[in-house]
This record gives C-alpha cells, structure tokens and sequence, in this order.
C-alpha cells in the first residue's frame, strides 16, 4: 500500500486539505487507516486476532461523509470501495444480493494490482511494440527467414534400367553439388533482400521514433476478451443485469465480437498494441493472488445510506425488505467467505466504515446484532456560516477557484469580494435553517443563482473582469431570500 508511514496527525492534515471542519470524524478515519498498517506490522499469530473497528459515521447530508470516503480512498492505496446501501435487497427480492460488494471490491483491487504491475513493465514493452507497428507499416518484413527452396534429387525409381551400384559416387557427388549451388544462389538472395528489408524498415523506425509517421493509417486485428457473463443474476440480479448477461451468453457461444479488424492512426495503433502487450505480460495467477491479499488485509468498504435500512417503528411492507438486508449485511461485517471469479475472499479484516443522516430513523432503528458491528460511532456537526466561508476558499479547488477557472477559459475575470463571500455564506445558512439542511450542497445552488447571468452572457464580456460584490449578489438574491416560499423552490 502507499502512504504505510503517514501518521494519524498527517492523514487529517491532508484530509483538511479538501474538507472544512468535521475533526472528530477525520481522526476516527485516520487512526482507523493508520491500525490497518500497524497490524500489518504484527506477527501472524496475534495480526489474525486483530479484528478492524469498524466505524458509524452519522451526519446531515452535505457535512461530509462521502468527500471523507473520497478523498481517503485517494490517500492510501488500499483497494476501496464506495457503495450505497440502497442498492441492496434481501435474497429474494429483485436488487442486488450484498455479496456483490465483495465481488466489487475484488475486482477494484484486482485492477490496481494488475495496473501496478503493467506500469513495472511498460519500459519493457516499448521495444515489442515498436517491432508490432513495424509489421503493421511494413507487412512480412518481420516474418521469420524465408523458408530456402529444396533443391530436386534424382528419382532413381525412373532408373531401373540402370544398375544403382555403379552411379551411386557420381549422382551422390552431383546431388551435393546441386544442393550446395541452390543453397548458395539462395543465401544470396536471401542476404540481399534481408539488407534491403532491414534498410527500410530501420528507416521506418528513425520516422516512427520522431513521430512523423503518428497520422499514418495501419490495417489491424483488434482483439477483445470474452468475460464471462456475470452470474450473480441467480441470486437475485436486476433485470438489467439478467439481459446483459443473455447477451454476453450468446456472443460468447456464437464467438463473435472477440476480434475485429479496424484502420486506425498509428497513435491509436500503439495505444492498443501496448494494452495488449502489457495484458500478455502481466502473470495474471500472480495478479490475483497478490490483489486477494490486499482486500483480505487491507480492504476497506464504505456503506453510504445505511440509514436508509433502517426501520423506523413498527412498520411493514417494504420495511421486510430493509430489515432482510440488515441481516443478510450481517455476516459480511462480521466475516465470512464469499466466493468471487478470483477465489473464496474472506472479509474478516475488512473495514467497513457505515455513514447515513439518520434524518428519519435514528441508528438505534438499526437491528442490535448489526449496530454491535460498528462499535465507534463518530457524529459529524452542521455547517455554520463560517464553515461556508471557508469552504469556499480554503480547499484546493474550492467553489470559487472551480467557477473563476471555467469563466478563465471564455476570457472573464472574476473578482469576488470578501464582502460577497459573506453574504453567500449568510443567506447558505439562513436558508438552510428555514428550509431543508442540506449542507454545503447549498453553496451549489446560490453560486449557481449568482453567477446565471454571467455564465449566459461569458462570451460577451471576453476580456472583462467583473466584479462580485455584496451588493450583486443581493441583487441576484434579494427577491429569493425575501420569499420563504420562493427560497424554498429555488434555492
């Protein structure tokens, strides 16, 4: 894994780096993540008693949760996944059987493994496939050596007339005479059109490495691998899932679209003649077993929306559902085998990290056997008017930087006041205390409201610089804010 040595203090220091606020759950996340590298650490027989904390993360939407997941995902190099809870339902139902999410972990570290490895490689293959773009420009020029022509021996069933005991020296001698004239005359010609193939085609090569021959087009077989349909159907697939595995079923029996001959630009050709040098190359046996340990000892899942599995009451319908997921979520947390296209995966020490609102339901409207799975609980805080000024400012590729770098490319310059990023911050918080709170998803919207008119009208102001001030966006937002109504619809 990448970043082993971070410590817990620079894991949220580079946390902060995109994410305003939030400290408790930022050093929940990052002591979670520093425990899997100190147990790696372990010897065997005490590392496999070391079971993962998993983590409860509740929090209003739009404070966090998912940018956490996110951007931790980015920061270490363990095989992540994100899911969302909803996705699931009970075995027998008509959804997603929550095994899959292993299946889908597997595969994630299954590509990161096999894209390591590639990128090992990549140096070495540069030679194989500038000799492959070769043969494409040049057709048999790379073929191996002709094959000599045989010279013809005397038949000496057409002389019977003659007895063989008396010419045996001399056709033997003539025979060794002939083959080694015609071996002769065809070394010759072999030698020459050897140095004249390997001219040209050396001459090629100089081109093809100053790229001057890039737009060129070639004639090539691009060839696809067949996957295996995926035949998670049986345990409750979607219907989608079922009519795109039929497809792949009878592609697959009538062999087609396993190849395809296509004119591409020798740019292009070199992309594809690389993916699939790199795929031949990489020890795929290898791949996986180094990917199953990763996700075995490393793995991390995290479940956003779990609250929405939650049964709120004494409620019925599709609240069996819910609960029939919670169960069936169950043995994966607490670990079991699941069996993937690359082996049995066991999830004993994966880290499952669980993040809802619980807007409706409260996490004690979670089964008990499944709350006993994420023993730390973190609650993250609303966002305040402070928190909104900072969030868009502080962050690299804050909301100010995004909307001044993309009206930069129309030749608009925006200066945006102190006093306007107040402002914003203000009417962020006022209206979500008046409507619903939906964090810093708000700033979306109001400097969407602000900037409408300049967004629309970019291409006529090239080379302006337009100044945002408190006053504009009270002129933009006076009529929304004045209404409740109006803020509610719009804003």
């Amino acid at each position: 894994m990448e970043n082993t040595e971070l410590t817990p203090k620079q894991i949220v220091e580079k946390l902060n780096q995109y994410i305003i606020g939030q400290e408790a759950a930022k050093k929940a996340v990052a002591v979670a993540l520093r425990n899997r590298f100190r147990r790696l650490k372990l010897a065997e027989d005490i590392r496999d008693e070391v079971a993962p904390k998993n983590i409860m993360m509740i929090g209003p939407t739009g404070c966090g949760k998912t940018e956490i997941a996110r951007r931790l995902a980015k920061l270490c190099g363990a095989p992540f996944l994100k899911v969302e809870a909803t996705k699931y339902t009970e075995v027998g139902y008509v959804g997603r059987d929550v095994e899959s999410m292993i299946r889908d972990l597997m595969a994630v570290g299954y590509n990161d493994v096999k894209a390591e490895m590639e990128e090992e490689l990549r140096e070495k293959s540069v030679s194989v496939v500038e000799e492959k773009l070769l043969d494409l420009l040049l057709p048999g020029t790379g073929d191996a050596k002709k094959e000599k022509p045989k010279s013809e021996k005397l038949d000496f069933g057409a002389m019977k007339q003659v007895n063989p005991t008396e010419i045996t020296i001399d056709l033997n001698a003539l025979n060794t005479a002939n083959e080694a004239a015609a071996n002769q005359q065809a070394d010759d010609e072999d030698a020459a059109a050897k140095e004249a193939e390997n001219h040209t085609r050396e001459k090629f090569r100089q081109m093809l490495r100053e790229g001057k021959l890039e737009d060129r087009e070639v004639d090539m077989v691009v060839h696809r691998q067949q996957q295996m349909p995926n035949m998670e159907i049986i345990a409750g697939g979607s219907i989608d899932d079922l009519q795109n595995s039929m497809q792949g079923i009878v592609s697959m029996l009538n062999g087609g679209g396993r190849s395809k001959k296509r004119s591409v630009a020798v740019r292009e050709a070199r992309k594809i003649l690389t993916e699939e040098v790199l795929d031949s190359m990489v020890d795929h046996d290898k791949v996986a077993d180094e990917a199953k340990r990763r996700v075995e000892q490393s793995g991390i899942i995290f479940i956003d929306e779990i609250d929405k599995i939650a049964c709120h009451g004494e409620s019925h319908g599709q609240d069996v559902s819910r609960e029939g997921v919670q169960r069936d979520i169950l043995p994966i947390v607490e670990g079991s085998n699941v069996n993937t296209k690359w082996g049995v995966i066991d999830t004993t020490h994966i880290l499952f990290i669980g993040a809802g609102a619980f807007s409706v339901a409260a996490p004690s409207d979670l089964i008990p056997e499944l709350q006993g799975r994420f023993p730390l609980r973190v609650e993250l805080e609303s966002l305040h008017k402070e928190d909104f000024k900072r969030i868009l400012t502080e962050p690299k590729n804050s909301l100010i930087m995004q909307y001044t770098s993309l009206l930069e490319t129309e030749g608009v310059k925006l200066d945006i006041t102190e006093e306007a990023i107040d402002r914003m911050s203000v009417i962020a918080e006022e209206v979500n205390s008046s409507a619903e709170n939906i964090g810093a998803r708000r700033l979306h919207t109001i400097m969407e409201k602000v900037l409408a008119d300049i967004n629309f009208e970019a291409d006529e102001h090239a080379g302006e610089t337009i100044k945002i001030d408190a006053e504009y966006v009270n002129s933009r937002l006076s009529d929304v804010t004045k209404s409740e109504d109006l803020s509610r619809y719009i804003l």
